[in-house]
Parts: C-alpha cells; sequence; structure tokens
C-alpha cells in the first residue's frame, strides 16, 4: 500500500514538473514571436520615414520645385553606391544617415571649387560658409561643419535627414554632402542676394521696396506651410528669423538652415530651449513643447520685422505693443512702418499685414492661425491690391471699400484658392517668377 502510495505521488511530482515546463516553453516561443514582430515593424516603419516625402497635390504650393542648381550628366561628382543609406564617422562612433540619392561630393573637389576655402560668404553656429564655383558651372554655397561648432555633427545629421526628402520653391534645397578627409559640409543652391536680414539692416543696402516686402511675406508663408502640412510627418523648422531668409536672383524668399528643426512627432519637453531670442515663442519657453504654432508665432514677428524694418532685439515687440494699443486690431498700424520707406506704402496692405502678424503673435498658442490660413490671408492681400490700384486706373475718382483680411470669419478656410504666385501678385510685383 506505502509503494503504491509512493508511486502515486512520484507520478503526480512527475506531471506537474512536465506541466510546468511546458508552459514556460510555450510562453517562451511566444515572447520570441512577438519579439521578431516588433523588430519587424520597427524596420517597416524606419523603412516608411526615410522614403521621399510626397508633393502636395493641392493648393498654392501645388507646383513644388526643385532647386535651380541642378545638376547634369558633366557634373563631377561621386554617386553613392550605397543608396539606401550613407556611413559618417563620428567621435568614437559611426552614424548612419538616410540619405538616398543625394550627390556626394569629394573634399579635393570642394577644396578646388572655393579656392582652398578662402571665398567665404558668411558665418553660422554650424560653422563658415563658402562660395563654390564649381568645374561644371554651376555655383553652390557649401556649408562646413566647424570642429568648434555648438551644433555640431547631430545638426548636420539633421539636415541631410530632413532636406534630402523635402523640395520645395520657397526652400533652400540641399543638393549635395561631402563626408571626406574627416570634414563635414552640406552643399545648397547660391542664393546670390544674401539674406533678408542683409536687405532690411545693411548700411549699403537700399531699402526694400513695399511690395517687395509683401511677397517674400508670402514666399516664406508658403514655405512653411509646406512643412507643416506638406511633408509627411509634419516638420517644424524653430529658428525662423529674418538672417535664416535667403534671397534668390529673382529675389523669391527661401527658409533657410534647418540645422534645429524637427519632425514634429518627436518635438516634445525638450530639455534645452533652442533658437534665437527675440523670436521665441513664450509658450514654447514655459513649456519646453515646441509646436507649429511655435513657427507662427516666430513668422509673426518676422512679418513686423518687414513691416517696421526694426530688429527684435530692438524692441520690436515693445515697439508693437505699444502700437497696437493705438490700433484696432486691423487698422492704426501704418504708424510703425519702415521710416526707410518714406511713406512708399500701401495704407491698406500694411494695416491688413499687421492684422496677420498681430494674430500670429498671440501669447496663447491656440488663438494663432496655421500657416496655411495666413498664407491664404495674405494671397487675399495682394488680390485685394491688384482689384484696387486697377479699379483706380479705370476710375480715378471712385473710391473702393474692399473687405479686410480677417482670419477669425468664415471666410478663411483650409484649403487653398489654388492661386498661382503670378496670378495672385500680378501688377504689384514686376520681378520674374522662378
Amino acid at each position: 500500500m506505502g509503494r503504491m502510495k509512493g508511486v502515486s505521488e512520484g507520478l503526480i511530482i512527475g506531471i506537474t514538473v512536465g506541466v510546468v515546463i511546458g508552459v514556460l516553453l510555450a510562453v517562451g516561443i511566444l515572447l520570441c514571436f512577438r519579439y521578431r514582430r516588433s523588430r519587424a515593424q520597427i524596420r517597416s516603419s524606419s523603412s516608411r520615414r526615410a522614403s521621399t516625402v510626397p508633393i502636395r497635390t493641392n493648393g498654392v504650393n501645388a507646383c513644388a520645385m526643385l532647386s535651380n542648381s541642378t545638376t547634369g550628366q558633366e557634373s563631377p561628382r561621386e554617386l553613392d553606391d550605397r543608396a539606401s543609406a550613407l556611413w559618417i564617422e563620428g567621435p568614437g562612433r559611426k552614424s548612419m544617415i538616410s540619405a538616398s540619392g543625394i550627390p556626394k561630393y569629394l573634399y579635393k573637389e570642394l577644396q578646388k571649387a572655393t579656392s582652398n576655402f578662402t571665398t567665404l560668404l558668411g558665418q553660422g553656429a554650424f560653422g563658415p560658409v563658402y562660395k563654390a564655383d564649381m568645374s561644371s558651372g554651376e555655383i553652390l554655397a557649401v556649408k562646413v561643419l566647424s570642429n568648434n561648432s555648438k551644433q555640431g555633427e547631430k545638426e548636420f545629421h539633421n539636415e541631410v535627414l530632413l532636406l534630402g526628402r523635402l523640395h520645395h520653391r520657397n526652400l533652400v534645397n540641399l543638393v549635395g554632402y561631402c563626408a571626406d578627409k574627416g570634414q563635414h559640409m552640406l552643399l545648397y543652391a547660391y542664393m546670390p542676394n544674401g539674406s533678408l536680414a542683409s536687405h532690411l539692416y545693411g548700411e549699403n543696402s537700399a531699402p526694400l521696396k513695399w511690395d517687395l516686402r509683401v511677397n517674400i511675406a508670402l514666399d516664406v508663408a508658403r514655405g512653411l506651410e509646406y512643412l507643416h502640412d506638406g511633408a509627411v510627418p509634419p516638420v517644424v523648422h524653430r529658428d525662423i528669423k529674418s538672417p535664416n531668409i535667403l534671397l534668390d536672383q529673382s529675389m523669391q524668399a527661401r527658409v533657410a538652415d534647418f540645422g534645429l528643426s524637427r519632425e514634429e512627432m518627436v518635438t516634445r519637453n525638450g530639455a534645452n530651449i533652442r533658437g534665437t531670442y527675440g523670436y521665441l515663442d513664450p509658450e514654447y519657453v514655459s513649456t519646453r513643447s515646441f509646436t507649429k504654432k511655435s513657427d507662427v508665432y516666430s513668422y509673426g514677428v518676422l512679418l513686423f520685422e518687414l513691416i517696421a524694418g526694426r530688429n527684435p532685439q530692438q524692441g520690436l515687440m515693445e515697439y508693437v505693443e505699444l502700437a497696437a494699443i493705438n490700433a484696432d486690431g486691423k487698422t492704426g498700424w501704418e504708424e510703425i512702418a519702415d521710416s526707410r520707406l518714406e511713406g512708399a506704402f500701401d495704407v491698406e496692405e500694411l494695416n491688413d499685414m499687421a492684422a496677420v502678424a498681430y494674430r500670429c503673435v498671440s501669447r496663447v498658442s491656440r488663438k494663432r492661425p496655421a500657416m496655411r490660413d495666413v498664407a491664404q490671408a495674405l494671397t487675399r492681400v495682394l488680390k485685394h491690391s491688384r482689384s484696387r490700384k486697377h479699379h483706380s486706373k479705370m476710375h480715378p475718382q471712385a473710391r473702393t471699400d474692399d473687405e479686410s483680411v480677417d482670419l477669425e470669419g468664415s471666410e478663411v478656410q483650409s484649403s487653398f484658392s489654388g492661386l498661382q504666385r503670378e496670378e495672385s501678385v500680378g501688377s504689384v510685383n514686376d520681378l520674374p517668377d522662378v
């Protein structure tokens, strides 16, 4: 009897141990299966994020254009055979940049094109920028990562990642890179007319005409609208300011310097405040959360800069707030007009543009308009101006009473009217389009 009891207990223990081992094996197999599936999803997601952004098929900016500095078959450059990735040596590590299709230049080629890096155009946080006369005949701007740069290799990677997939007529497009002999360089189309800041504040620069200022404002709005609504995922620039707005041969404005830019989905709760004093969104400073509406605030400051010809570091916003006391929100802004204009501006246009700018710099981000609405409002400003000027030519003694721009009213729609630059600008801009 005792022997039978011992056998039964041993059998029970054996079965129990077998069941436990079986359960553990099943759990292990399940975990392994889930791990492999999650790895596959991550690889798939990374592949999608590295792909080229689709171009918008609707709206004013539907005709997104590549840089003017296109390259022909004779352009001496080395195309990266590794179509999927570019490896760049970093301090103590290797970093991979997804840069499929971006032309790669050799160091000795750029050394020759810049006369051994003596053709300095300017200096930024990233490093010096040189003018390069390529043997192909094209002219490029070469931005070199300085060894003591405050931005550094991370920003270099960031610009290649972003600009490799962003192409628009109002962005300074990346046309190549160099990662050779320990040097990191970014190559852009050369902008012969320099920065907006140089025209607003340069001692030897003639004052920008009012019509051109309005067109520049619309160009920048369209570039930002593309970043916010045309890029997938959306991109926030984070450093909109007049030195980062460059002017091409036709004085068309292009947004530049994407070293601080981020995809919006990962731009949350940053530890350090990045950007330029005077253009920083107060809500970003307090919450450390940078969103599209933070770009809108910086753009509003830029609009007032165009109107007043005053630098934000020179008390621009205090000047604006004083003027706002006497303005009703939509009129009365002409008192802050740039004195260099000597009164040569359209008062209604100025008031309409200032009203848009004042909405953009609201301290509460949810009260600021989206960039698509800003671009549409400025398009209407130019359309109304064209209509007024045409009407005044036909009826010199008549008075017109055009409606003012209202970003709060129902007339603001989320989609564009489809007007192209030449249709919306018309007679107020005699510069050729690009």
